[in-house]
């Protein structure tokens, strides 16, 4: 697995491209970042597939992922404290003990980004 110092996301800063995963979500330059340096492609899966359940009348998602001894806790939210939906990962080698990432739908597409992108 490739190591990365956790304050390099903090350096993305909105986005200059979107990188498609699917054909209605996006990754920004910071997610394509942690998805490829964390080799956590699979962490953008999962999301997309709870976005499609969760549907565009919440146009903001926010999913914590929590790691705590090689499982993870992936938890949807609308913001406001209010869960849409949680994913239990019995095995990850996911390097950071949590990590937070927002989703906001464009009226066309998901598009998945760190919370300094946003």
């Amino acid at each position: 697995m490739s190591l990365f110092d956790l304050s390099t996301l903090t350096e993305f800063t909105g986005t200059e491209r979107y990188y498609r995963i699917s054909r209605r979500h996006l990754l920004t330059d910071g997610t394509k970042y942690l998805a490829e340096q964390a080799q956590c492609f699979w962490m953008m899966d999962a999301i997309a597939s709870h976005l499609m359940e969760i549907g565009t009348a919440d146009w903001f998602v926010v999913v914590k992922t929590m790691v705590k001894n090689a499982a993870a806790v992936m938890v949807y939210e609308d913001g406001n404290g209010h869960e849409h939906a949680r994913q239990e990962i019995p095995y990850t080698d996911f390097p950071l003990a949590e990590i937070t990432l927002y989703a906001c739908w464009d009226g066309e597409h998901w598009v998945i980004m760190l919370p300094s992108e946003y």
